[in-house]
């Protein structure tokens, strides 16, 4: 059995196929990926990029939309997307994704580009509770794109330039717009681009961890989105926690698909 999970994010939208597996004497069920897929939607409208998304990864994989018993949708645009069966939380399917990928894992961070949320989850995977900064981007993955771009870095000579510092530098502005201003209010007072990038990502990562303390840290901390691949801010991250390791998936960006197409499939049995 074949089921899909898209997650349409407010910058990508994610594919994943999950097939079920079976495995002779195992005592459950058993899924692998058949297929992940990512799409940047550019000018197209939501759901014209769904379903373009959608196709795309089906070619990839060679099949059809008859091969795929159920489609269910996650992330901010998952109401556009008019072919899936069934509509899940973000924080339902991320918490499903990562205790896929780290079963011991109870605490999930989930920080994208837009949105950051802390979770709370059981053995089952199941979010039993949330916070998150929805209405704001300081404690999200565009705060410090826009950041770097003031540095003229990209994202990922940003977060490794933050490495390179071990200064401690308090930004109290929370707007984008306001740090923008404070960031060049540093430049302009000689302040190095290692200690610029460390205070930044020092900032989201205090935003976020004040979320995630909101539902209580727990067990193994697992960190899932797009700022995953973002070194400088997991350094900042775990410093903020007080935590000695923070459990990093891979393709960190498809976790809440997957959890998404895993759900799915529960829901077919």
């Amino acid at each position: 059995m074949i089921t899909a999970g898209i997650d349409m994010g407010s910058r990508s939208i994610k594919v994943i196929l999950l097939e079920e597996l079976k495995v002779d004497g195992a005592p459950a069920l058993k899924y692998g990926v058949k297929k992940a897929h990512i799409m940047m939607p550019g000018d197209l409208d939501q759901d014209v990029a769904a379903d373009k998304a959608y196709n795309e990864a089906l070619e990839a994989a060679g099949l059809k939309r008859e091969d795929v018993k159920a489609v269910f949708a996650t992330g901010a645009g998952r109401k556009q997307v008019a072919f899936a069966a069934e509509g899940i939380t973000e924080m339902t399917a991320g918490a499903k994704g990562a205790n896929f990928m780290f079963p011991q894992g109870r605490t999930v961070v989930d920080v994208g580009a837009e949105e950051g949320r802390g979770m709370k989850t059981d053995a089952e995977g199941r979010a039993v509770d949330f916070a998150g900064n929805e209405k704001c981007a300081a404690g999200a993955g565009s705060f410090a794109e826009a950041m770097s771009r003031a540095l003229q870095m990209t994202l990922k000579e940003f977060g490794d330039a933050s490495l390179k510092s071990d200064k401690t530098i308090p930004m109290n502005a929370q707007c984008t717009v306001f740090a923008e201003s404070e960031v060049v209010s540093l430049i302009h007072s000689a302040t190095p681009k290692n200690d610029i990038a460390k205070a930044v990502l020092d900032a989201v990562a205090s935003r976020v961890c004040a979320m995630v303390r909101r539902v209580g840290i727990e067990g193994e901390v697992v960190l899932i989105g797009g700022m995953v691949h973002n070194a400088g801010f997991v350094q900042s991250l775990k410093t903020a926690m007080g935590v000695d390791a923070i459990s990093l998936p891979d393709m960190p960006e498809y976790i809440s698909a997957l959890g998404c197409a895993m759900i799915a499939a529960e829901r077919q049995h």
